[in-house]
């Protein structure tokens, strides 16, 4: 690759902080409200203009699981008591039914989660990007941050990458594995990517009664009453109706099913799929972008054709960004395994119980394996990279491997570890230890203390 030559310059220190958040998505908000909560001084790093992430710009918006504690359950409740999200309801998947906290209305919770991080004391930084951490030695010192002002440097004593691809930890020298690894000398393989989308006047009672009564939306969740079906109708399906049509058109719809929920007076649809995406080649990721909105256009002329309930329905917002289930997967002192998200194991560093689905999108394109299974452990040692001090990650870069990332890459279990980075690195500071040799029984009781349960057993 051709390069040219940077000139060497001096960066200015915009600020110090005890601990610096990086990604103000799903997990970085939980992260630095519970850090600031424990009276740390806290700045979170945002590169878009709002928090939520996926969960609200890319119009996600469920958690595909419950929220069983802590600051995750807080959020809900304050969002169900402001009338944007609604009651869990149980979906049913082939391993029977899941409980999942209802969707959320995706604006409402960006002023929420914004609401929380400035009552707790944060400093948040919207529209900055993050380029490279600073080391002394293998001890992260801090962060380059770039925005409308320039460069500049934030001093840390410990920071958190919420990031969702680890780029804070790959980028101080952490190891780390790309999707699935290699295989047979070719390159990882990643779960697709894709991009949500909106439509407005939908029929939901027509379409929840075409529902009750097809064979071709196997998996659901439909309120007994129709008034509860905002926030609560949830259907994964149609694939027979699918394949009908691309007979029938010889059009390109690439998913075999479709999911369909409702919110805040919307239909959310989760249809497109882009496999084989290297989301840190720019060319790729736009690319992907590009063939997402030609699919969005396709889907929702499938809906309105052949979908009870759409006929007078229309596009009604596209996500601004694009979804991505999986890059890297930083490696820490423990790995996640399957065997462990099927819950055969229980940890002594377990900092939360997790009940999210399991949710893989095949890599070679294959129908989705969703599945509701029982309770499993997060443990600590999952956050903390190897390699790198005074680093924790948090979020769906955690150390997993691809078939346990079906579950540790959803909201749940994204927040829980974000909870627990925050008040790890804040119980840190206090003793003067480093976050690699952090106490677990105090992080445990902190996290015991705002209501999280630890272990499976607590949960079943």
């Amino acid at each position: 690759m051709r390069t040219i030559q940077e000139p060497a310059r001096d960066i200015p220190v915009l600020m110090d902080a005890d601990i610096v958040v990086v990604g103000g998505g799903t997990t970085g908000p939980i992260a630095a409200v519970a850090a600031a909560r424990r009276g740390k001084k806290v700045v979170l790093i945002e590169r878009f203009g709002s928090l939520g992430g996926n969960l609200t710009l890319g119009l996600n918006t469920k958690p595909s699981g419950a929220l069983v504690g802590g600051l995750p359950l807080e959020l809900w409740t304050l969002a169900r008591s402001e009338g944007a999200a609604g009651d869990d309801y149980f979906a049913g998947t082939k391993t029977g039914k899941v409980k999942i906290a209802s969707p959320c209305d995706p604006e409402i919770m960006k002023m929420l989660l914004t609401r929380l991080c400035v009552d707790a004391g944060v400093q948040i930084l919207f529209e900055t990007v993050v380029s490279r951490a600073v080391l002394d030695g293998k001890t992260i010192s801090g962060v380059v941050i770039e925005n409308k002002a320039g460069r500049s440097f934030i001093g840390a004593k410990v920071v958190i990458d919420c990031s969702a691809d680890g780029d804070i930890a790959a980028g101080a020298g952490a190891p780390f594995v790309m999707g699935t690894g290699e295989e047979d000398g070719g390159s990882p393989k990643m779960q697709p990517v894709g991009m949500y989308f909106t439509m407005s006047d939908v029929d939901v009672v027509e379409l929840a009664r075409f529902a009750r009564k097809t064979d071709d939306i196997p998996a659901q969740a439909i309120p007994e009453n129709d008034e509860d079906l905002d926030y609560g109708l949830w259907l994964t399906g149609f694939n027979n109706t699918i394949k009908a049509y691309r007979t029938e058109t010889n059009i390109d719809l690439p998913r075999e099913n479709i999911t369909l929920k409702t919110a805040n007076g919307l239909m959310y649809v989760n249809a497109t799929r882009v496999l084989n995406v290297n989301v840190f080649s720019p060319t790729e990721f736009s690319a992907a972008i590009v063939e997402c909105y030609r699919q969005i256009e396709e889907y929702a002329i499938f809906l309105i054709a052949k979908v009870p309930g759409f006929s007078k329905a229309k596009i009604a917002q596209i996500a601004p960004v694009l979804g991505v289930r999986e890059t890297r997967h930083i490696i820490g002192e423990y790995t996640l395994t399957e065997s462990d998200v099927r819950g055969d194991k229980s940890f002594p560093d377990s900092i939360a119980a997790d009940v999210s689905a399991f949710d893989v999108h095949d890599v070679k394109g294959g129908d989705v394996d969703f599945q509701g299974l029982r309770p499993y452990e997060l443990p600590y040692r999952c956050m903390v990279p190897l390699d790198v001090e005074q680093l924790l990650v948090a979020g769906r870069c955690i150390s997993a491997d691809h078939a346990a990332h079906g579950r540790s890459r959803n909201v749940p279990a994204c927040m829980a570890t974000g909870q627990a980075a925050g008040i790890a690195a804040a119980i840190a500071l206090e003793g003067n230890t480093t976050v690699r040799e952090a106490p677990i029984d105090r992080i445990q009781s902190a996290l015991r203390e705002i209501g999280m349960p630890l272990h499976a057993d607590e949960l079943r």
